[in-house]
C-alpha cells in the first residue's frame, strides 16, 4: 500500500487516526494500535512476508536481551559475540531474499557445473527494517540506549508503518523514549497533517509527471531510437522524479510521524543546490548516510587514520556497501564505485576547497555546481538503467551519438513545462526562505495584516491542492514509487 494510494488516504489512515486518538489516554493501547495497523500496512500486497519481519523482529528482540544481559554482567566479550551474532543474522536474512538470486545467477554463468537459481521474491521494504533492526543493537551495545524488554514496544520501532517501507532510517536511541512518552498536541497533529500533504503533493503532482518522460527515454534507448536532446531530458526527469519520490514519501512520513506524536530525523536538505559531491550527500538521503558514516565509516576509523590507503578503503567499503544496499545489480555497485571515485578524489585533494565552497557566494559555487550536477546525472542514470549495455548505450546518445527522437523531447517540454518549471523552482530552499521572510512580516505591523491574511487563505489552499491531487489519483493509474523496491 503506498501513501499516495486511495485506499491508504481514504481508507487506512482515516481509520488508524480515529482508532488511535479514541485510546489516546493510553500510551500502551496507542502502541498497540499503531502495531496492529503497522502489520495490516505491511502485509497489504504480499502477506507471507510478514512473518519474515516478524522474524526479524523476534531474533533482535532476543539478540538485544542478551547483548544487555551481558552489558550488565561486565562482560564485553559476550555482549560483542551476541552483536556480532545479531548483525549476522540480520545481514544473513537480507542476503538470502535481496541477494542470493544474483550471487548465484552470477556464478552459474562463472561455474561448469550447472545448478538451480533460487527464484526468491523481495520482501517489500526488507532493506530499511533490517537496518532498523541492527541499529537497535549497536545503540543498545554502546550503552546509547536501554534494552527494550517489552516484544511489542520493539515490534512497534521496526514495523512503524510511517517510515517502514521507504524510511527514513530512523535509529532506536531517537525514538526509544517516543515509543514510551510522547503526547500528541493539535499543533503537532495539524504541522504533521501539512507536511503529509506537502510530500503528497511533491510525489502525485511532479514525481509522477517527470517519471512518465525518464520512462519514455529509457524506453526509446531500449529500442535505439534515443536522441540527445531526449536523452538529456530523460535523465533531468528522472534525477527530479526520484528526489521528488522519495523526499515527498520522506516529507509524508515524517507527517505521519508528528500526527502520532513521533519526531523523525529531516532526509533531504535540497541536494540540487549543492557545489560538490560532497555536499550533495550530506543532504541526500540523510538518514542513509549518517547510519553507514555512525556504523560503519567510523567505527572502521573514518577520516582520523594514519595512511592514505586505509582512508581510501574506508571510504570504498561504505560506498560500496551503499551501492549493493539499493539493490542486487552490477549497475547500483557501479554507482557506488561511480561515488567512491568522485568523494575520494574531493577529499583527498579538494577539501579544503569544498569547504569555502558551502559557503561561498553563488557565483564563486557555480563552477562546482556544475561539476556536481553533471556528475550527479551520471550517476543516475546508472541508477536508472537496466543493463550495463543500455548504460553505455544512453550514455552514447547523451553525446550525440544516438538515432532521432528530439522532436520528442520537445513536445515533452511544450507539453509540461508547468512541471518542470515547479520541480526547479522547488529543487531550491525557496520555502525556508518565505518562511525567514513570513516571520519578519509578521512582526512587522505595516505588513502583519498580509500574514492575518495568509493565515486565513493558507487551510482552503491547501484543501484546494489536495482535491487536485485526488482527482489526479482517481483518474490516473501511472503512480510508481522508486525506492519501494529497496
Amino acid at each position: 500500500m503506498l501513501f499516495s494510494s486511495t485506499e491508504f488516504l481514504f481508507a487506512f489512515l482515516l481509520a488508524v487516526l480515529a482508532i488511535y486518538y479514541l485510546v489516546s489516554f493510553s500510551v500502551p493501547l496507542k502502541n498497540l494500535v499503531l502495531l496492529l495497523f503497522s502489520l495490516l500496512f505491511y502485509s497489504w500486497g504480499e502477506p507471507r512476508f510478514v512473518y519474515v519481519m516478524l522474524l526479524s523482529i523476534v531474533c533482535n528482540y532476543i539478540d538485544g536481551l542478551l547483548i544487555g544481559a551481558a552489558r550488565k554482567k561486565n562482560q564485553p566479550r559476550a555482549a560483542s559475540a551476541f552483536l556480532a551474532a545479531g548483525v549476522a543474522v540480520n545481514l544473513g536474512l537480507l542476503f538470502v531474499f535481496k541477494y542470493l538470486t544474483f550471487v548465484c545467477t552470477n556464478l552459474q554463468a562463472i561455474l561448469p557445473l550447472p545448478f538451480a537459481v533460487p527464484q526468491i521474491a523481495l520482501p517489500i521494504g526488507i532493506s530499511f527494517f533490517t537496518f532498523q533492526s541492527m541499529s537497535y543493537l549497536f545503540d543498545v551495545s554502546r550503552g546509547h540506549a536501554d534494552v527494550q524488554k517489552n516484544p511489542l514496544d520493539l515490534a512497534l520501532y521496526v514495523a512503524l508503518f510511517p517510515q517502514l517501507i521507504a524510511g527514513p532510517i530512523v535509529r532506536y536511541e531517537t525514538v526509544a523514549q517516543q515509543i514510551r512518552f510522547r503526547k500528541e498536541t493539535w499543533g503537532s497533529v495539524s504541522e504533521g497533517a501539512c507536511r503529509f500533504l506537502t510530500g503528497l503533493f511533491k510525489k502525485v503532482l511532479i514525481s509522477n509527471q517527470m517519471g512518465l518522460v525518464a520512462d519514455r527515454a529509457f524506453s526509446m534507448n531500449a529500442d535505439g531510437t534515443l536522441g540527445c536532446a531526449m536523452a538529456w531530458l530523460g535523465a533531468v526527469s528522472y534525477a527530479l522524479q526520484i528526489y521528488y519520490d522519495f523526499s515527498g514519501y520522506s516529507d509524508m512520513a515524517i507527517g505521519l510521524g508528528k500526527m502520532f506524536g513521533f519526531t523523525f530525523e529531516e532526509n533531504f536538505n535540497y541536494p540540487y543546490v549543492s557545489a560538490s559531491v560532497t555536499e550533495f550527500w550530506r543532504r541526500w538521503h540523510i538518514s542513509l548516510g549518517t547510519w553507514f558514516r555512525d556504523y560503519v565509516y567510523i567505527p572502521l576509523g573514518g577520516s582520523r587514520v594514519k595512511t592514505r590507503a586505509r582512508l581510501i578503503f574506508n571510504l570504498a567499503a561504505v560506498w560500496i556497501l551503499t551501492g549493493i544496499w539499493h539493490g542486487a545489480a552490477w549497475n547500483f555497485l557501479l554507482w557506488g564505485v561511480w561515488f567512491f571515485v568522485l568523494l575520494t578524489v574531493e577529499k583527498l585533494w579538494f577539501s579544503n576547497r569544498i569547504r569555502a565552497n558551502d559557503t561561498s557566494p553563488i557565483h564563486k559555487r557555480l563552477p562546482g555546481w556544475l561539476y556536481t550536477t553533471a556528475a550527479v546525472l551520471l550517476g543516475w542514470v546508472l541508477f536508472r538503467a537496466e543493463s550495463l549495455s543500455s548504460v553505455l548505450t544512453y550514455l552514447s546518445a547523451m553525446l550525440g551519438f544516438g538515432g532521432a527522437g528530439d522532436t520528442t523531447a520537445l513536445l515533452f517540454v511544450t507539453q509540461k513545462y508547468p512541471y518542470y518549471l515547479a520541480a526547479f523552482l522547488f529543487c531550491a530552499p525557496i520555502v525556508p526562505l518565505l518562511r525567514a521572510r513570513a516571520e519578519n512580516w509578521r512582526a512587522n505591523p505595516r505588513t502583519a495584516p498580509l500574514m492575518i491574511l495568509w493565515d486565513i487563505l493558507y487551510p482552503p489552499v491547501m484543501l484546494g491542492l489536495f482535491l487536485v491531487t485526488a482527482a489526479y489519483l482517481l483518474k490516473s493509474t501511472y503512480n510508481p514509487f522508486i525506492y519501494f523496491n529497496f
